[in-house]
């Protein structure tokens, strides 16, 4: 690409060791203007960067960048996508006007799931890098790919692989990739789709800076397949359309959603990820356009979980899929629930066993067989557990049209010997009062306020999350011992307050904040204390979540609330339940405090030798080179993977793995032998465990790996006892971490090895009397559990 005049903006002359900063800035500077005055650059790349230029003039900055790309693997064009979300996380710009990248997994999922095929023109009105194209365009060639079919899709593969898409003829593969297009308001995303579409085989890719949503050139075009991710947030004042849509509206979730639904052909298909708005909002658009949709297309919803788009949102999000052909034929909407997409819900989303994925396209493909050859009962949506099939007609009847799959799950009939009543015929909700910060003081000058704080999913306060209030206060504001408080809205990303209950057991003066509703109970038949065991069964719990709405901010539907029924015993009955589980919760808060309050102690002997860490053991970071980190291509092998939260989860015990890599994986990582102290390193510092057996952990994780004369185990101990002071030396950026230098300045006492044997023996015994009470905790919650159930009529 870079000869001649043009040699000297190569990167090797670019990454030169003896180039200065500002050298390096000139010459990227330079470079950018004339790439598209360079003849050994494709057409289509020289176009890109016509007008370009470096918006910064910071050597450094520079420097940054290009060290960040540097390091990345690049070893084919699929990677694009991946190595430009990657520096946009390093970079911390990534999630602009709601644009979250789609991860691979879930485009490929959306791609299985509507199925393209080679004569289909495929669109997506909102394309960003071009993921879902290039993963239909993959699709497409694998199905016409002769056997044995290459690694992966890609066609590339070892001796005697064959080319992906080898069936299909040169014309076939040019109408293919004729078909396939792409629309995007940012002229940023099309010049890196079609980079991305010419890096996949298309000479000429049909990407276009398009406003979907404002624009009516080409209004009339259609599409056989529509796929999108479109961006879920709207400018402040909504979008001003133009008149041309079904559903009249200003927020750009429903626009795009009504865009793809009237720009499928006759028989046209769409996979559409979509916010939580889309599913239940209570605005009038939102419902005329699910009533659009069930009349009209949709034949299933999928429901993510809540992270899906970690680290950029915990946004909660849905996929439609809309079928006309389809939808013509059948009464009914399938629900599929993914509660595991095969990644954690961390910021790190790393890969992980049991993923829902495959069982959710499984009950969906058999829902579309079956309604394509006319015999719907043939299929069994209890056969796919999380499937949930419901009729049109019971969708509507509300005037909702509400998209909840768990709302409409059938009620198991509990055969309870106790009459089954509405939270209306027995209490009401008063709403706390609203306050300004100038309202607010300290604990000598104002009234305890509980809030969200004060709740936790099990109904534990915190009480030290009091703020206290001064203003006036009414009584139908205030609170006394035996009230029971539940949460009215919900900042969390996975919704673990929306309804949860807090049960007031504080004798002093307090009032409520309008985030929390007050049960006020109709008359003497209900206990407090036994509603409040009620409303922590997960029975309330899995009704409740479907009753709550909002994007960031959940709000709790009054209504879901007050229709919610429970079994009503004798008062006395009442009573004696609630005896019974107090009697278990007693047990559980004393195991509790054993548990919280212990700590291993080492009383260090003055003759003990005191040496540095680096002296006793040495010191190596663990290694997983490869970025991003969470590509599923390095994972599902047979090396065990120790990542930070296993450690955490060990709390100094016997630690286990969750996930592990493969021979990939391996080459990125580096296997450690036992025995060997793990240590974290980055966000949470200081937890520690012993590792007994051959493993590889990530560069957050730190190995100590003990000399002669040193105990695991103790090292292990010694090292727990550091945690606090690791902590507050932590230098703290994004977030707090530590390194080897750091672990190095630390001083540990070393006893004679006997010494340190006797230590671990007498610490481990005191750890199996802690851990007895942990069992203990588990086995009188699971006793509280059965009691609740036994209300409900159901045996353990």
């Amino acid at each position: 690409f870079f000869a001649g005049e043009f040699a000297k903006y190569g990167w090797a002359k670019l990454m030169a060791p003896n180039m200065g900063g500002f050298d390096v800035l000139a010459l990227y500077s330079e470079a950018i203007g004339k790439m598209n005055e360079n003849p050994g650059i494709p057409s289509l790349f020289r176009d890109i960067f016509k007008n370009a230029y470096l918006p910064y003039r910071d050597p450094e900055t520079l420097r940054s960048f290009l060290k960040e790309i540097n390091v990345f693997t690049y070893d084919h064009s699929e990677k694009l996508g991946d190595a430009f979300e990657y520096l946009l996380s390093v970079l911390g710009s990534q999630g602009d006007a709601g644009q979250f990248r789609t991860p691979r997994h879930i485009i490929d999922f959306m791609v299985e799931l509507i199925d393209p095929q080679k004569g289909e023109r495929i669109l997506d009105p909102a394309c960003g890098t071009a993921g879902f194209l290039i993963s239909a365009w993959k699709h497409i060639l694998k199905q016409n790919t002769s056997l044995p079919s290459p690694a992966s899709g890609r066609g590339a593969g070892g001796e005697g692989a064959v080319r992906a898409g080898d069936l299909l003829t040169p014309a076939q593969r040019a109408y293919i990739a004729a078909n396939v297009h792409g629309y995007d308001i940012s002229p940023d995303m099309v010049r890196l789709s079609l980079v991305n579409l010419y890096l996949h085989g298309f000479s000429d890719p049909h990407i276009v800076e398009y406003d979907t949503l404002t624009s009516e050139e080409k209004w009339n075009d259609q599409a056989d397949v529509i796929l999108a991710n479109p961006p879920f947030m709207s400018p402040k004042g909504g979008i001003k359309p133009h008149k041309r849509f079904s559903i009249q509206a200003s927020r750009s979730e429903v626009l795009f959603v009504d865009y793809i639904a009237e720009h499928l052909s006759p028989n046209g298909r769409a996979a559409i990820i979509v916010p939580e708005g889309i599913i239940f909002q209570s605005g009038t658009a939102y419902k005329q356009l699910r009533q659009m949709l069930v009349k009209n297309s949709l034949v299933a919803v999928i429901s993510l979980p809540a992270g899906v788009f970690n680290p950029y949102s915990g946004v909660k999000t849905s996929i439609l899929i809309l079928d006309k052909w389809l939808a013509k034929r059948s009464d009914d909407v399938l629900f599929i629930k993914v509660e595991n997409d095969g990644f954690n819900l961390g910021a790190q989303r790393r890969a992980m066993a049991g993923s829902g994925l495959p069982d959710a396209l499984a009950a969906y493909q058999a829902f579309r067989h079956s309604r394509e050859g006319g015999n719907p009962v043939e299929f069994d949506a209890a056969q796919f557990g999380n499937a949930n099939l419901v009729e049109k007609a019971r969708i509507g009847e509300n005037g909702e049209w509400n998209l909840s799959g768990e709302r409409y799950r059938s009620v198991v009939v509990h055969k309870t010997e106790w009459p089954m009543v509405s939270m209306e015929e027995v209490c009401t909700i008063q709403r706390g009062l609203s306050y300004s910060s100038q309202e607010l003081g300290d604990e000598e000058n104002g009234i305890p306020l509980y809030n969200l704080k004060s709740i936790k999913r099990n109904g534990v306060a915190q009480n030290n999350d009091f703020k206290y209030f001064t203003g006036e206060i009414k009584d139908r504001h205030c609170v006394q011992s035996g009230d029971v408080l539940i949460a009215l809205t919900d900042l969390t990303p996975t919704s673990e307050l929306i309804g949860s209950p807090k049960l007031v057991v504080s004798e002093l003066k307090a009032a409520y904040s309008a985030d929390l509703g007050k049960l006020v109970f109709k008359g003497a038949r209900l206990a407090p204390q036994f509603l409040y065991c009620l409303l922590r069964s997960d029975h309330y719990r899995n009704y409740i979540l479907t009753y709550s709405h909002g994007a960031n901010v959940k709000h709790l539907q009054a209504d879901g609330f007050h229709n919610f029924l429970i079994p009503l015993p004798p008062l006395a009955i009442q009573q004696e339940i609630v005896a019974e589980i107090e009697g278990y919760q007693k047990i559980i808060d004393g195991a509790r405090q054993v548990v919280a309050a212990y700590q291993p102690r080492i009383n260090v002997q003055p003759d003990w030798p005191i040496i540095p860490l680096d002296e006793t053991c040495d010191i190596q970071r663990g290694k997983f080179s490869h970025r991003p980190r969470n590509e599923p291509r390095f994972y599902g092998g047979k090396y065990p993977f120790i990542q930070t939260g296993d450690i955490v989860r060990a709390d100094g015990g016997k630690i286990e793995h969750t996930q592990t890599l493969n021979d990939d994986g391996l080459s990125v990582s580096k296997l450690f032998q036992p025995p060997i102290v793990v240590i974290t390193i980055a966000a949470n510092i200081g937890d520690t465990a012993v590792l007994d057996f051959p493993s590889c952990f990530p560069d957050s994780v730190v190995g100590l790996i003990p000399k002669a004369e040193i105990d695991a185990h103790f090292l292990e101990l010694i090292m727990r006892t550091q945690k606090q002071h690791l902590n507050n030396i932590a230098p703290q950026a994004a977030q707090k971490n530590i390194n080897i230098e750091i672990l190095k300045t630390i001083k540990i006492p070393i006893p004679p090895i006997e010494t340190q044997r006797a230590i671990v023996a007498e610490i481990e015994a005191e750890q199996a009397l802690v851990n007895a009470n942990k069992q203990l905790i588990n086995r009188f919650e699971a006793k509280i559990k059965t009691t609740i159930n036994r209300v409900w009529g159901e045996k353990n």
